[in-house]
């Protein structure tokens, strides 16, 4: 399922940083980002997804217009590369939400840098 969104049924997806009890219902993960990030919830086909301390585990918590989806993935071989250094929500362009389902960093490894000096 979560493979299968494509750009046009998702109007934005938003990733909760760091770790998250993945034994939350959708009631609490509602409540985790209406009191921690204070968004609303209830945005029409808006993903938010988390991801327990073994990354090879994610939940989605998708608002239909009529109701909460909750979404459960679990890979069998390697895990999520998760953004781990804060407790943020991000924002996720639609190239970097197909990185992360197929298991690439979100964050590009290769910085631009200005040299000191040239050689």
């Amino acid at each position: 399922m979560l493979n299968d969104l494509s750009p046009g049924s998702i109007a934005a997806v938003y990733v909760v940083c760091g770790y998250t009890d993945l034994r939350y219902g959708i009631d609490s993960l509602a409540a985790l980002i209406e009191k921690r990030y204070k968004m609303n919830v209830f945005s029409p086909n808006t993903l938010f997804l988390f991801c327990g301390r073994s990354a090879s585990k994610i939940k989605g918590l998708l608002w239909e217009g009529d109701g909460f989806l909750l979404l459960y993935k679990r890979v069998e071989c390697g895990h999520f590369a998760w953004p781990r250094n804060s407790s943020e929500l991000r924002t996720l362009s639609w190239e970097q939400y197909r990185w992360l389902m197929q298991g690439f960093a979100i964050d590009p490894i290769i910085h631009d840098i200005e040299p000191i000096r040239s050689a």
